[in-house]
């Protein structure tokens, strides 16, 4: 339910904005365990690679074929909806009523968007049923649909107000500019962005969990979280850590960096707690250093507004071909007219399934970077840091069933994290300090 599903409502817009203020702030899948008992009495047998018993693998391989079938299949279903919406002339429909309501710009897009985002969101919840639905036959999720569907109306609503003022700030600049608006709804779209970003800690992620002071919820973890912190010598204080009820929702634990500046904080999943002990619990947050230490936020920040500012000029480019062939059939008067925002979402939608893939590569290489760190800034302080480092990436695959052997064209166009195999093998692997080699980031 937190990343925008499938590309459709607003994508790109909602993508760059509600979804970047979610997701800019690198976050990690780390480790998971069944129980805080069976995870502490795993064997302490070296590992030296990821492995699964025959029939996880069969389960863990079955789960990841229709995780890709899903995604392949979402893409081209997210573009038959738009396809739909405007081949039924309900843009049109919706411009209209806007326009019988009231004259005033600001007052129409707040009556179209709301019924275009809440179209394509139930157009779309099939594909959302199905795939919560597979989370609970692997038994991943364990959150009830009631629960499920309250997170999906809250998704909706937050698009609707984010949305729309977006949407009416897009048409005002079209109206001024048909041949800049590209350029400008750009420039203007990047202190929203930083602005969603910075606010998101205190308004958009209490919507969806409950968050507590760490120091509050597990107090003899902060100690032990520090001497990493004064390891990378940065001081992250106590209040800027947090714990996070996931239990009601998910099996699986995570731990994030979220915000920037005065609102940026680690968060620590209770799942995490519960089941890890204190050895993984350090290399997760090792690995969250790394992003705050790096600069991730910032650095992935400016990646996407150079990707944002393609897709748009993209857009700019090949609109007024599509308007042009078949606008008028789409019942579409010109750019500037509300109905045409399907249209350019059907475009952005095509160009983002390739700039995705560009992000997630990129994405991939952030998360590998903060792998590393996280294996240097715990060494010396984690006895076998590599170990504990690989035992939770093992727990976490055999828990949430992960394939170790994933199509490599899934990984390249879907995987916003290396695989289980590869932060694995890098774990078992990486020992600069042995060849007398230096470290890349912790000195």
């Amino acid at each position: 339910m937190k990343r925008l599903a499938l590309h459709l409502i607003l994508v790109y817009f909602c993508t760059f904005f509600f979804g970047a203020v979610l997701r800019v702030s690198p976050q990690s899948s780390l480790t998971s365990s069944p129980t805080l008992s069976s995870a502490r009495s795993q064997p302490q047998g070296k590992i030296t690679a990821y492995t699964l018993p025959p029939e996880l693998y069969r389960k863990a391989h079955n789960r990841g074929r229709i995780g890709f079938a899903t995604r392949i299949i979402g893409f081209f279903y997210g573009l038959l909806v738009l396809w739909f919406i405007l081949r039924r002339k309900l843009a049109a429909k919706y411009r209209d009523w806007a326009e019988r309501v009231s004259r005033r710009r600001f007052v129409q897009a707040f009556i179209f968007t709301p019924l275009l985002v809440l179209t394509i969101g139930i157009l779309q919840l099939p594909i959302d049923l199905f795939q919560e639905s597979v989370s609970k036959l692997y038994k991943i999720s364990v959150q009830s649909w009631p629960s499920w569907i309250a997170d999906w109306a809250k998704a909706q609503f937050l698009l609707i107000v984010i949305g729309s003022l977006l949407v009416w700030i897009l048409y005002a600049v079209i109206r001024k500019s048909q041949l800049r608006w590209w350029l400008y709804f750009w420039i203007i779209s990047l202190p929203l962005l930083l602005f969603g970003i910075f606010i998101s800690p205190y308004v958009i992620d209490p919507l969806f969990n409950k968050y507590e002071p760490l120091v509050t919820k597990a107090p003899q973890l902060v100690p032990e979280l520090q001497r990493i912190t004064r390891r990378a010598g940065m001081e992250v204080s106590p209040e800027r850590m947090f714990w996070m009820n996931a239990s009601d929702k998910t099996i699986a634990t995570n731990a994030s960096v979220n915000g920037f500046g005065a609102s940026k904080r680690i968060i620590i999943w209770d799942t995490t707690i519960a089941q890890e002990t204190t050895d993984e619990i350090l290399t997760d947050f090792g690995h969250e250093m790394g992003h705050y230490v790096l600069g991730h936020v910032w650095k992935g920040f400016l990646f996407f507004a150079a990707m944002f500012f393609v897709l748009l000029y993209l857009g700019y480019r090949t609109i007024g071909w599509l308007l042009a062939r078949s606008g008028a059939g789409w019942g579409i008067r010109s750019l500037d007219d509300w109905a045409s925002l399907p249209a350019l979402l059907f475009l952005l939608t095509l160009f983002g399934f390739a700039s995705d893939a560009i992000g997630n590569t990129f994405s991939r290489h952030q998360e590998h970077q903060a792998d590393i760190y996280s294996l240097e800034v715990t060494h010396g302080i984690v006895p076998d840091a590599g170990q504990a480092f690989a035992r939770s990436f093992q727990i976490y695959g055999e828990t949430v069933l992960v394939d170790p052997d994933p199509n490599p064209v899934n990984v390249f166009l879907f995987f916003d994290h290396p695989t289980v195999t590869d932060r694995i093998r890098l774990g078992v692997t990486y020992d600069p300090w042995s060849k007398g080699e230096s470290p890349h980031f912790v000195k």
